[in-house]
């Protein structure tokens, strides 16, 4: 043979890729391999080269390479084929599309590299049905995953939840099988209950209840809590983990998540911030920290964030969600296309539905803002989603079904506040509700007497129905103990409403020393500012005022980009 296997072998080992694809031009083209009388050198050559088009990344050139080698095993003798298929069922090499050392043809891996090149070209049909030709007692344990992650995409939730159970069977490390069967709704008992239990030599069972395994049947009932929006178990069984494991970044982004997602924004922010501390370059959930970032109106901090994003990974979800959280106050239309870019990158990046949702309504469109947040609770319904439904439903006055959605959160999420407020939201939305609405945020308020959202709910219902001393007193009950700029803005807007200016602007200034970027205040304190002044704060400004503040604002935009 004049180009050895051997050498290109070499070269995939050592992953010198692009020299394994140049010399394999030259095995798959020499004229001492006659594909006619030695059909399996052919496809051995061309599985060969067919890797190194995968490793490469040029998925379609691999598919190809890998059908002609398909093509070639065809008309193989059926007595060498036999030999073949016997001489690699006893051999234990790796059978990953990763692995180049073919000592023989096995089509079933081969019908796997080819459903790899789909799968990474987002082609999850043609991949499934690729992996559907390979015997189930065929499959190892890449081909399992692979086959439980098609199924999942494509919604057929039984069959992914039956190929990660066999994957934990084989390894109970497999840790995105955990968190998948876990979002599936499979139990933590019935997760743990999968784990291998062969005895070792030593009579032991591979995982016991001793000390070294413990910590892995907590991690499974942690990520279970949390797919059952027990986020408060979830969270306490994380921080359990976190004393064993300190530092572990994969821990602190769940709680992160569950953080943010709950409202306990300054936690969020801290355990982000700590994770970046030991390692700069993680993607994972950046999008989330993005939100909180604007959340806090700290524009530096996030500005910095996207440009060390894009630096990272331009091509992952989480970058564009960042970048639709940059935009979004000076360019909404701009925003939402970086949002709908992220999901079509992933299509099950559930961050970019609740951007997308959350930018939909801003731009009132509040029956496509549906359509998004339905889309996050496909993926899994969480806390955001549902109150995202709510209030796109009230936004087009469909009370019925934003109760129904308000109360499907109640019933999710039985001990949260949030999810009581949602339904006192609904109730708040007509005049003849006020009463049940008031009831509940009452409630909520008792449960968890640092959910803000509800106070501050609880007060506007009092100045609706004016009661402005009580929103008065129960605002200043809470800054006793919470110094925050949006119980400032809501005490400012309740003691103008009531012609006490001076109160109103004390209040506006104190929210703006805490937090200099909210737009609340500003626009409050601009308005306060004409009314003192005699000034009708509704009267239109003149043209040319427009224009500086628009070349102002341009100007700042493009500084902050």
């Amino acid at each position: 043979m004049d180009v050895p296997k051997e050498q290109i072998t070499a070269l995939l080992d050592n992953a010198l890729f692009s020299s394994a694809q140049l010399l394999g031009s030259f095995l798959v083209s020499s004229s001492t391999v006659n594909a006619e009388t030695s059909p399996h050198l052919k496809a051995e050559n061309l599985i060969l080269l067919g890797d190194a088009f995968f490793r490469e990344r040029e998925y379609r050139r691999a598919i190809h390479t890998y059908k002609q080698a398909l093509e070639y095993y065809k008309i193989i003798p059926k007595q060498n084929s036999t030999t073949s298929r016997s001489s690699l069922s006893t051999s234990n090499r790796s059978s990953s599309p990763n692995s180049f050392n073919i000592s023989a043809i096995n089509e079933n891996e081969v019908k796997f590299k080819i459903a790899s090149c789909h799968f990474a070209l987002s082609e999850t049909k043609v991949a499934l049905a690729e992996m559907e030709g390979i015997p189930s007692k065929a499959r190892h344990l890449q081909m399992s995953l692979l086959m439980a992650k098609l199924y999942r995409n494509t919604k057929h939730n039984r069959g992914a939840v039956t190929c990660y159970r066999e994957c934990l069977r084989q390894s109970p490390y497999v840790i995105e099988a955990i968190i998948s069967l876990a979002e599936l709704g499979a139990s933590a008992k019935d997760i743990i209950s999968l784990f291998p239990q062969t005895p070792n030599r030593s009579g032991r069972a591979q995982l016991d209840h001793c000390d070294s395994s413990r910590w892995l049947q907590r991690y499974v009932e942690a990520q279970c809590c949390i797919a059952s929006n027990d986020y408060k178990g979830g969270l306490e069984l994380f921080a359990e983990l976190l004393q064993r494991f300190p530092n572990n970044t994969h821990i602190l982004l769940e709680m992160a998540k569950i953080e943010a997602i709950i409202g306990k924004n300054d936690e969020a922010v801290m355990n982000f911030e700590k994770v970046l501390s030991v390692d700069p370059y993680v993607v994972t959930y950046m999008d989330e920290y993005a939100m909180l970032l604007k959340m806090k109106s700290d524009y530096s901090k996030l500005n910095k964030l996207v440009h060390d994003l894009l630096s990272i990974d331009p091509t992952r979800p989480e970058v564009f969600v960042a970048l639709s959280v940059l935009c979004e106050r000076k360019d909404e239309r701009g925003a939402l296309s970086y949002a709908e870019k992220s999901i079509k990158i992933d299509e099950r990046h559930i961050p970019g539905y609740i951007m997308k949702g959350n930018l939909l309504l801003s731009l009132k469109r509040p029956e496509a803002a549906v359509m998004a947040f339905k889309g996050a609770q496909a993926l899994r319904a969480d806390l955001r989603s549902y109150q995202g439904l709510v209030h796109s439903y009230l936004a087009f006055s469909k009370v019925k079904e934003a109760l129904h959605a308000a109360r499907e959160a109640m019933k999710a999420m039985p001990q949260s506040a949030k999810a009581l407020k949602l339904v006192g939201d609904v109730h708040a939305s007509n005049s003849g509700g006020r009463e049940k609405a008031k009831k509940f945020y009452e409630s909520a308020v008792r449960l968890e007497p640092g959910y803000l959202g509800a106070a501050l709910a609880l007060a506007e219902l009092h100045v609706i129905e004016g009661r402005n001393g009580d929103a008065v007193s129960l605002l200043e009950r809470y800054l006793k103990d919470w110094a925050d700029d949006s119980l400032h803005v809501k005490l400012a807007q309740v003691f103008a409403a009531t012609n006490m200016l001076q109160d109103s602007l004390s209040h506006y200034q104190s929210a703006l020393r805490i937090n200099p970027q909210n737009e609340a205040a500003n626009k409050g304190l601009e308005r306060l500012e004409k009314q003192m002044k005699g000034v009708d704060p509704d009267a239109p400004e003149e043209e040319e005022e427009n224009e500086v503040e628009d070349a102002d604002a341009d100007q700042e935009e493009t500084e902050l980009l």
